[in-house]
């Protein structure tokens, strides 16, 4: 088979895997997702959902955010990796959208990354999960994952990103960002990948080309 019809495949494979897959993250609106998102970094999302369970109740809203001090918000993040600079950019993040959205979350990738602490992928996450907008946010999952299987071959995430929009359909671009970073906890691990048991095992160009299967 050519390499479109190899993707189509792979692609079509992912979606029949995982047809449920979406973020671990707990959120009820777009402004508690954009906090987990951003405490997320070096974090898993079990343990962010933990934090944000007590801390939503004593912060429910962006503008009681925006009304506090780094020394209040901490305790409640303190279990989180990089916390003092998490709190920071959450209170600075709030009080600019109070001041000038009027305490809405935007959804442009645009305005989203003018925000403290908020990159392409913590924007393109909003704008998918929260607005439903096409999007394809990459964290080290999606990188590792798309370069293994050849979906992507960029030597950072912003060239990857270009490459994976190219080659998916705009209609599975968020779904497949999903599916990838469920594939990368469950196979396509970091170290000790589950290649021989792999259903993506005969379309994965990391296995052609290194032989790693047994």
């Amino acid at each position: 088979m050519n390499e479109k019809e190899r993707i189509k495949l792979l692609l079509k494979r992912l979606a029949e895997f995982y047809p449920e897959a979406k973020t671990g993250l707990k959120y009820n609106n777009s402004f508690q997702l954009l906090v987990a998102t951003i405490l997320s970094a070096q974090t898993t999302d079990e343990q962010v959902n933990k934090i944000t369970a007590s801390l939503f109740k004593a912060v429910p809203s962006v503008d009681v955010l925006s009304r506090m001090k780094p020394s209040e918000l901490e305790p409640f993040i303190k279990k989180c990796g990089l916390y003092h600079h998490k709190s920071r950019y959450l209170i600075e993040t709030a009080r600019i959208l109070v001041e000038q959205y009027n305490s809405l979350v935007p959804g442009e990738l645009e305005e989203l990354v003018k925000l403290p602490g908020v990159g392409r992928k913590t924007a393109n996450i909003i704008i998918s999960s929260a607005y439903g907008k096409p999007a394809i946010a990459v964290d080290t999952h999606v990188f590792r994952v798309s370069k293994r299987l050849g979906l992507a071959n960029g030597k950072n995430v912003n060239l990857v990103e270009k490459q994976l929009e190219k080659v998916i359909p705009i209609d599975q671009w968020s779904a497949t960002h999903h599916r990838l970073i469920a594939h990368g906890r469950t196979f396509c691990k970091a170290r000790n990948p589950h290649c021989s048991s792999c259903f993506l095992v005969d379309l994965c160009m990391h296995i052609r080309e290194r032989g790693v299967a047994r």
